[in-house]
């Protein structure tokens, strides 16, 4: 018999009944009944990326030290801040561990009931997570009277529901697709530097947590990254971001 908690397939990393959609509040905020994170299950050949079920937490961190200078002679002031390199951004996870589907079989690795994998020393090579922001009826609406119909993904895309994965389609008749607009982060080279879990006679549920450190991560659309990246706050281009460059740049 099929192992239907992982079974790779339809856009979700399971069939059995644990992995059926719901539907969620249409809010101007981000819900997250609405966020869906994506890794390489195991078994699956191709390079899709698959929802993973039954995940608890999913938090992405990172950061950087930031440099004040200071000159002799000019009093207690700071003359610039300087951003220093940023450290390697981690992303904390935790998982409900099912009997048939856990935590590292999840991101790809032959673990559990597929395979021998039991320890961080056994992860050979690294994996990818993408996270998609699922808009609501609201957002789609505003981003311009529905949702895009372009494929070519870059800072957001569209995601098409079926029948098959939406559960029953919008209109409820099992067939009727839909979409909606997607925020795409792209988390690239992705290593667990951490894992854990415990078996506590006061909880029935198995958690497994762990912390990956990601390489790179990006909007799906690495190939406008470089010097010249379009981030805002530019007062070259006549954006407004300080008054500390107001004698350097005009707009």
């Amino acid at each position: 018999m099929a192992n239907t908690d992982h079974s790779p397939g339809l856009g979700v990393q399971g069939s059995s009944q644990i992995y059926k959609f719901g539907t969620s509040p249409n809010t101007r905020s981000v819900v997250t009944q609405k966020v869906r994170v994506l890794a390489p299950a195991y078994g699956a050949t191709n390079p899709t990326l698959f929802q993973i079920g039954v995940l608890s937490n999913f938090g992405p961190t990172e950061s950087r030290t930031i440099e004040n200078v200071r000159g002799i002679g000019f009093g207690d002031i700071i003359a610039e801040l300087v951003p220093g390199n940023t450290e390697p951004m981690t992303a904390s996870i935790e998982r409900t561990m099912l009997y048939l589907s856990n935590l590292w079989q999840a991101t790809g690795y032959a673990s559990g009931v597929s395979g021998p994998v039991r320890s961080l020393r056994h992860h050979r090579w690294p994996f990818d997570i993408e996270q998609q922001i699922v808009f609501s009826v609201i957002a789609d609406t505003e981003m311009g009277g529905g949702t895009t119909s372009s494929t070519d993904f870059g800072s957001y895309g569209t995601l098409e529901y079926s029948g098959a994965i939406g559960g029953g389609g919008p209109l409820g008749n099992g067939s009727d697709p839909g979409s909606h607009n997607i925020l795409i982060t792209y988390y690239e080279g992705c290593w667990w530097g951490d894992w854990s879990t415990a078996y506590q006679k006061d909880s029935a549920m198995v958690m497994e947590s762990g912390t990956v450190t990601i390489t790179d991560v990006h909007d799906f659309s690495s190939v406008t990254y470089g010097e010249f990246l379009a981030t805002g706050n530019d007062p070259s281009i006549g954006e407004f971001s300080s008054n500390i460059f107001g004698t350097t740049f005009s707009s």
